[in-house]
Formats: structure tokens, C-alpha cells, sequence
């Protein structure tokens, strides 16, 4: 029985794979915005607080839980995102430090307050994009998004140096298209090959058994072109 954090849990891949820890009995930590669809689940094995990852009231109550509850994290998994898709010359500053202040500001800083309740054998992984990867294909519009998903993954190799002695490990997956809400929000109308379910699964068996194989790594999981 291992204990798993989560972000970006209300729904789509998160909201899965904190079902899917659960019913194996893991203890899982969910954080989003809005944690109404996971209290709704009145799991006992999943606790839900409302959480800002940008806000530092809430980044404290996360280690004060993990403090006085756990004791320690076995894994992590930085699965909030923010998608934007908006042509470059209308973007502002404020539009990338929005797209930025989750996906790579929010991921240091709660993977920062985290590490110190990890020991040898816990893992982190960070959930990127396709589009983050260089040398992919890349799409018109996603110019804050995509080079924010490229930032993290040179973060979380950084890390895997940087803590290699720790025993804790470091990984990224590049995900392509998958159905979620988000990406309908983004890209209305656009049918994904792969359902959230389908993408969670294989995301919460990667971060079981994952860093056994790997560290400092990042995979492409991807089964199409986006």
C-alpha cells in the first residue's frame, strides 16, 4: 500500500487513475481546483481538498497533511495542466505566465515540498505533451502550452541528477492526443485515439513499477500524430 499524490484530479486522466489507486488500496492525496467530483466518490481511500497549485496557503495544507497523516510519499504524479490554444501574435505575457505558473512553476514548487517526505524508491512522474518534445510535430497555437510541457521535462532531468544519489526517481511522459475534457475545451470536436481511462491505466502501472527501469527519462506514449 503505497501513498500517491496526485494533481489535477476533478477529472479526465487524474480523476481515473485516483480511482484506479484506490481500488488497489493505495492511499491517494487528490488535489484540484475543484474537488467536488472526487469527494462525490466517498472513496476511503481517496482525500480531497480544494487546491490551487499556484497558491501557497495550499501548497502548505498539502504538507501538513502529508506531515501529520503520512509521515512520508511514495509517489507523485504532476498531472495538472493548463491547455491554451490562441494564435502567437495575440498572446501576452499574462497568457504565458497563466500556462506557466501551473505547468512549470506549480510543478517545481510542489514537487520541491514533496521530495522531503520521499525516500529511496519513491517516484515522480511528470506528465508532459508530445508537443514538448523537440524534433515532434508541432501545432499552430499552442505556443505557451507546448514550450512550457518542453521546460518540464529539462526539469525533471535536472532533478534526476541532481537527487540521483536519493535513490528517488525522476520521469516524464510525453503524452499525445488523449479524450479529455480539456482537450475538447481546446480543440472542440477533435476525437482522440485514446480515451482518459484507457491513458490512466497505463500511467498508474508506469508509476508503480516505472522506476525500477528508468530515471531521469522521458517517454513517449503516444499512438498517433498528434
Amino acid at each position: 500500500m503505497k501513498n500517491i499524490i496526485i494533481t489535477g484530479a476533478s477529472r479526465g486522466i487524474g480523476y481515473e487513475m485516483a480511482q484506479l489507486f484506490a481500488k488497489q488500496g493505495h492511499n491517494v492525496l487528490a488535489l484540484s481546483r475543484n474537488e467536488q467530483p472526487i469527494v462525490a466518490l466517498e472513496d476511503q481511500h481517496i482525500v480531497a481538498f480544494p487546491f490551487d497549485i499556484s497558491n501557497p496557503q495550499d501548497l502548505q495544507a498539502m504538507e501538513d497533511y502529508i506531515k501529520t497523516t503520512w509521515g512520508h510519499v511514495d509517489i507523485l504524479i504532476n498531472n495538472a495542466g493548463k491547455l491554451l490554444n490562441k494564435p502567437f501574435n495575440e498572446l501576452t505575457t499574462a497568457d504565458f505566465e497563466a500556462v506557466y505558473q501551473v505547468n512549470v512553476f506549480g510543478v517545481a514548487e510542489i514537487t520541491r515540498r514533496v521530495l522531503p517526505y520521499m525516500q529511496s524508491g519513491s517516484h515522480v512522474v511528470t506528465i508532459s505533451s508530445m508537443g514538448g518534445i523537440q524534433g515532434s510535430m508541432k501545432f499552430p497555437g499552442l505556443a505557451a502550452y507546448s514550450s512550457s510541457k518542453g521546460a518540464v521535462i529539462t526539469l525533471s532531468e535536472l532533478l534526476a541528477e541532481e537527487y540521483k544519489e536519493s535513490g528517488i526517481a525522476f520521469n516524464v511522459l510525453a503524452l499525445g492526443a488523449v479524450q479529455t475534457e480539456m482537450l475538447e475545451e481546446a480543440f472542440p470536436g477533435y476525437q482522440a485515439p485514446l480515451s482518459a481511462i484507457e491513458m490512466a491505466t497505463y500511467i498508474q502501472e508506469f508509476s508503480l513499477t516505472g522506476n525500477r527501469f528508468y530515471n531521469g527519462k522521458v517517454l513517449e506514449v503516444s499512438s498517433s500524430t498528434p
